[in-house]
């Protein structure tokens, strides 16, 4: 049975995914299917609230749902600043620019390794592009995100989810998989200079 006026707006990942029936990781319940259409209700930090095709519920990580396309923006709609996947664009060019200077400088014997190491930390870039999809890596609020030329989706953290999002200071305890495997058994994207921090 189909509740009335459900409409998805995400799918579930192709592994499947852990559920709560509250916003509290000592309430697990039964896991999502692989690809389950659900449509998103609420948000709490990073926990969603979900509803299924039948009227079933749950509370899930919501950062590892993928959202369902939706019709793009009219052509004469300028993109929204927070949406718009320029600015992390322009960041990954500025970025690979300047590590392309440092490795000019070292291959012509204006630095040597020392220098090199130093000029370079704290660069960080992630792009992946294929075709007219593209992942790019925010260093600045440690996620991963995917932007289809239009707008931006966050993808994967680099933290457990947290009850009062990203700001309310670190994981939370004992969270969604807080210290251990996201949904799928794989560890959560973790960024680690060559120093180890």
């Amino acid at each position: 049975m189909t509740t009335p006026d459900f409409r998805p707006t995400h799918v579930v990942p192709g592994q499947g995914m852990p559920a709560w029936d509250a916003p509290d990781p000592a309430r697990p319940t039964v896991p999502l299917d692989p690809l389950l259409p659900v449509q998103l209700s609420e948000r709490r930090g990073d926990w969603a609230h979900v509803l299924c095709a039948n009227g079933w519920s749950a509370w899930v990580d919501g950062r590892h749902l993928v959202a369902v396309p939706q019709d793009p923006p009219a052509p004469d709609s300028p993109l929204t600043r927070a949406a718009d996947p320029r600015p992390l664009l322009a960041r990954a060019d500025e970025t690979l620019a300047r590590y392309r200077a440092a490795v000019e400088e070292l291959a012509g014997g204006g630095l040597d390794g020392e220098a090199f190491r130093g000029r370079t930390r704290g660069l960080r870039i992630g792009v992946v592009v294929d075709g007219e999809h593209v992942w790019l890596y925010d260093a600045q609020h440690g996620r991963w995100v995917y932007a289809d030329g239009t707008r931006l989706n966050t993808y994967a953290t680099d933290d457990g989810p947290q009850a009062g999002g990203p700001q309310a200071g670190g994981p939370q305890a004992g969270g969604p998989q807080a210290g251990g495997p996201q949904a799928g058994g794989h560890a959560p994207t973790q960024v680690v200079t060559r120093d180890g921090t």
